[in-house]
């Protein structure tokens, strides 16, 4: 059994002038990417291993996260807005442990959810996949080269906006 969680970097801030890939969290963004640390600490759904987009924005949220100094953290250019196929031949090709977190972009992070799932989940939000959107999901494989669309059972979801 695998245990993957798709999650979406915090808000960013548009305030700053940079270009796209070193934009920052905003202080909502910092705010929701620590609750929702919490909330993988409280759900017992701390990760082994994380994939992570090298723009700033996923690598700030990654590290507000507060996950444990165990947590293998890899930062990918390939993850900075990929497409749904590409966070799937990431995760297959690089996943490592029983429960990887990859923190991407949207539209591709939520297009990798929802192509996973075998049946996704019944709230407006996921449809969005705001920023933090988290999705949670098992999948019945010993090695994460196995991955396959539609696979994936729903465990859990959440969006900042339930936590804070």
């Amino acid at each position: 059994m695998r245990r993957l969680i798709l999650m979406r970097h915090a808000k960013s801030d548009w305030s700053h002038g940079t270009s796209d890939h070193d934009r920052p969290l905003n202080p909502r963004g910092r705010s929701a990417a620590e609750a929702l640390g919490n909330w993988l600490r409280a759900e017992g759904l701390l990760p082994d291993a994380v994939l992570c987009s090298t723009a700033a924005r996923t690598r700030e949220t990654c590290a507000i996260l507060n996950l444990p100094e165990s947590c293998a953290v890899e930062h990918l250019r390939q993850l900075y807005l990929a497409e749904p196929s590409e966070i799937i031949a990431n995760l297959r090709q690089r996943a490592t442990g029983d429960t990887v977190l990859l923190v991407a972009h949207n539209p591709g992070i939520a297009a990798a959810a929802e192509l996973l799932l075998q049946q996704t989940p019944d709230q407006d939000a996921f449809d969005r996949y705001p920023s933090g959107a988290t999705t949670v999901m098992d999948f019945d494989i010993d090695n994460w080269a196995d991955l396959a669309p539609g696979s994936g059972a729903l465990h859990a979801f959440t969006v900042p906006k339930q936590l804070v």
